[in-house]
């Protein structure tokens, strides 16, 4: 149900092609105009309601066969609306009220639309490529690298070097990092993001690993933490085909000039820190961007100012927190492990998969497409359980206490709470001391409070600790005896080492 989402998302909102959500999300273009169509007749519009949940998804999108309309609605000339489609000031929604005119049972406007771009797949077109303004921004490393020197090694390490080119006005960003690794990869995104004070429509990047997971010319996999990125800021990945230069070439000009007015620059320089190093290119990144253009007016930053700022997305309100991506299946101990550490989902959902969204603070866990379980994130090998997780009986041995059945003890009488303290002391562990006191709220549930109190008191005067010396006093019905009072015998005969009464009287 996410891709189909994702699907929605990208066509509604972001206004692509099949064949471009296809490119972006690695499904094949049948699926996607299947997706379309089916929510077109459902008249789902994005964004989807909140309620709408996974389950609810599905059952407005793939209805029973017998909920089905029959029949097929007219449609018009296709090729007339195409046409009529150049007048100045023609649109859509008045060329789709003029098809109701004559067709009131006609086509609805979400149907009507995606047919017509279904129809526009067909037509054969050839044109030059043009970049609208805040339509897209091109990403991609250096080859080259510039060297950082730790002052207390002299440690030498390499630095990369992140470029973000935007179309319509080719303004550069630009900026080190340590490694071309997913988290520098979506760091570097979210910088340019905030330099550029908006988000562009598209990212077109490389096929490096940190953005697309498998490469190809129709259906690459984009990375799961990138798209989230991509996601978050409203904008689209799509990923240039391999071996294809052209589909990036903004990126390949940026780096050029990257390369030849800063980084060439700077290849005298001795930097000892990696923010030392991001100052320098930041100067030198505002003279790159301020230098005119060679063929027309202005230079990059104007253009910026002029034609890209005023277009983007604005950012959203929060910044993104990297994220990553994970599908386990909960173990029979209702846990997930995660780095040597373990983290508890509810029970029920033993030996199912789920869905691990991973970020520096927080675990949470999906199922279905609910959050079903959410936990600060622990570093190191660990166990972090919630006890709502837990089956009722773990549970209940989860939180026994010594001190809990203590007080149960006294409830019954002070004797069995004198019985049970001299027992737990001498339980060496836990586990013992919870067997015992068990079997002895089971003797009381089988005979009674009143019972066990007088069993537990013959125990003690005759010296018995055991829980079966208490059920052999219970069931041989010594609780109901009294003990005999103990016999003083006086000596009546005497010895001389015996001194009798007068004695004492001297």
């Amino acid at each position: 149900m996410k891709q189909i989402r994702d699907v929605l998302r990208l066509a509604l909102e972001n206004g692509l092609s099949q064949r471009q959500i296809s490119a972006c999300l690695g499904i094949a273009r049948g699926s996607v105009k299947d997706y379309l169509t089916r929510s077109a007749a459902a008249g789902l519009s994005w964004p989807l309601p909140i309620d709408i949940d996974d389950a609810a998804l599905e059952r407005r999108l793939f209805p029973p066969l017998s909920v089905l309309e029959n029949g097929r609605k007219p449609e018009p000339d296709w090729a007339e609306i195409h046409e009529a489609m150049k007048l100045k000031g023609a649109t859509l929604q008045g060329v789709h009220l003029e098809y109701l005119a004559c067709h009131p049972d006609g086509l609805a406007y979400s149907s009507f639309c995606q047919v017509y771009r279904d129809f526009k797949q067909t037509l054969k077109r050839y044109m030059r490529q043009t970049h609208a303004a805040g339509d897209k921004v091109f990403v991609d490393y250096a080859g080259p690298t510039l060297p950082v020197i730790d002052p207390k090694t002299d440690e030498k390490r390499m630095a990369q070097i992140f470029v973000g080119v935007l179309g319509a006005s080719s303004y550069i960003y630009a900026e080190a990092v340590w490694s071309q690794q997913l988290p520098n990869w979506i760091a570097s995104h979210v910088r340019m993001f905030e330099h550029f004070g908006g988000v562009p429509q598209v990212v077109v990047c490389d096929n490096l690993k940190s953005a697309v997971t498998r490469a190809s010319r129709t259906d690459p996999d984009v990375h799961p933490t990138y798209l989230d990125m991509a996601s978050h800021y409203g904008t689209v990945i799509f990923p240039a085909r391999p071996y294809k230069p052209k589909d990036k070439s903004k990126a390949e000009n940026g780096v050029l000039i990257v390369e030849r007015w800063i980084m060439f620059r700077l290849r005298k320089r001795v930097f000892t820190s990696l923010a030392e190093l991001n100052r320098a290119i930041s100067d030198l990144l505002t003279d790159a961007n301020s230098r005119p253009f060679q063929k027309l007016k202005g230079c990059r930053r104007e253009a910026f100012e002029k034609l890209d700022r005023p277009a983007l997305k604005p950012l959203p309100q929060t910044r993104y927190a990297f994220t990553e991506f994970l599908r386990l299946r909960v173990g029979l101990d209702y846990h997930i492990e995660i780095a040597a550490h373990h983290y508890s989902v509810p029970c029920v959902l033993v030996r199912q998969a789920v869905d691990v969204r991973l970020t520096a603070d927080t675990v949470e866990v999906l199922h279905g497409g609910r959050r079903v379980a959410s936990h600060a994130r622990g570093h190191g090998p660990g166990r972090t359980t919630d006890p709502l997780h837990m089956d009722p009986a773990h549970r209940h041995l989860e939180t026994w206490t010594i001190e809990d059945e203590l007080d149960w003890a006294i409830s019954v009488g002070p004797n069995t709470h004198m019985f049970l303290q001299g027992m737990f002391a001498r339980k060496v562990r836990r586990d013992m001391a919870y067997r015992s006191v068990a079997a002895l709220k089971s003797v009381a549930r089988e005979v009674g409070p009143e019972r066990l109190e007088a069993a537990c008191t013959r125990a003690l005067q005759i010296g018995a600790t055991e829980i079966h010396n208490v059920k052999s006093i219970l069931r041989t019905n010594m609780d109901r005896m009294a003990l005999p009072e103990p016999a003083h015998e006086e000596a009546t005969f005497d010895h001389p080492n015996v001194r009798g009464a007068g004695y004492y009287c001297h």
